[in-house]
């Protein structure tokens, strides 16, 4: 393994954003540019190199998506005790066994970078970091989907804020830094990618990149209308509109702008409860007791499946697979 061509210093570009925000499809197309190399077929979720190595614990060991944010310890920089020399050279052989090393741009993507840029930027030589934002309201609600780790809408806010604030503070002491919003990306994926490859010094090829779409975005600012306006639960919706539009306001974004209301504007204010407290408990506890049934039902499918005999076992899989071709076959989706 080299750390650098002995014609060209090798690049280390990393992908940071929430989960939900666009890391996936964004690192896909910058792994397509010319010269560039990502993890494919890896064989963990999503290709993430956080799942990679051994060096630095993974999201899950904070609380997973939608809460290692929130925890001190996942925030890694050039001070953290992890960078040692053996660890470095232990993390870029991980990582290198899975890139194509006769490529000089080596691409990587773990949500989780958004909070430990500082700590890449010292362990790789050469690094250039990607920074995508989206909209908190389609990235909360995205992220409600995944019920085993499903959290309240405030919470999930709370993180978004206090990540990318993290990432604000610890830019200053960033090198090369490319930030764009998922939602302009999605409106003009050509142009960007152009920028990108400009950015870290390649080219776009001339076919190959993946297409992307807004329709999802579009769908989770819908929903959040529908909240703010006529849902029963809407005195809870509100209260966090307006406890969290000014500091989202921050970030370029607006929780209640005047679209959303027949182009009325609204009297945040008012928004205001006493009652909010106690909405947020409410949203919580509703949200604890459904994260640890989903959890419990999956540890108990878990344990029932490790004492079946081995060909009980293959059938049921085979039955699964049966089950999810027919349900292809059909135009539907298996689960």
């Amino acid at each position: 393994m080299k750390r650098e061509d002995e014609d060209t210093p090798r690049k280390y570009v990393f992908i940071c954003g929430l989960q939900r925000s666009g890391t996936s499809v964004l690192a896909r197309n910058v792994g397509r540019l010319e010269g560039c190399t990502s993890f494919k077929n890896t064989g963990v979720l999503q290709d993430e190199g956080q799942y990679l190595q051994d060096v630095y614990p993974p999201d899950g060991a904070y609380g997973g998506t939608g809460w290692y944010g929130l925890d001190p310890r996942a925030h890694l920089t050039e001070q953290s005790p992890l960078l040692t020399p053996d660890n470095i050279e232990r993390l870029m052989r991980s990582w290198h066994a899975h890139w194509d090393d006769a490529k000089p741009i080596c691409v990587e993507k773990t949500p989780g970078n958004l909070i430990m840029t500082r700590f890449l930027q010292a362990a790789f030589p050469n690094t250039y970091f990607i920074v995508v934002k989206r909209h908190p309201v389609a990235v909360s609600m995205a992220t409600q989907r995944w019920k085993v780790s499903l959290s309240s809408l405030h919470h999930l806010f709370k993180h978004w804020l206090r990540c990318y604030d993290l990432f604000e503070q610890d830019k200053a002491h960033l090198s090369r830094v490319f930030e764009l919003r998922y939602e302009d990306y999605i409106s003009d994926p050509t142009t960007y990618h152009a920028r990108i490859a400009d950015f870290i010094g390649t080219r776009v090829p001339a076919e190959g990149m993946e297409d992307v779409t807004d329709v999802h975005n579009k769908k989770y600012l819908a929903r959040w209308e529908e909240l703010l306006n006529v849902s029963r639960f809407r005195k809870y919706y509100r209260y966090v509109a307006a406890r969290f539009e000014p500091e989202f306001a921050r970030h370029g974004y607006s929780l209640v702008s005047s679209a959303m209301f027949g182009g009325e504007r609204q009297n945040i204010r008012a928004w205001h409860s006493p009652m909010g407290a106690l909405y947020s408990l409410g949203a919580d506890s509703s949200a604890f007791v459904c994260r640890a049934a989903l959890r419990s039902q999956w540890f108990a499918k878990r344990q029932l499946r490790g004492c079946l005999p081995a060909r009980m076992k293959t059938t049921l899989k085979q039955i699964g697979m049966a089950g999810g071709n027919t349900a292809a076959s059909q135009g539907g989706h298996p689960r």
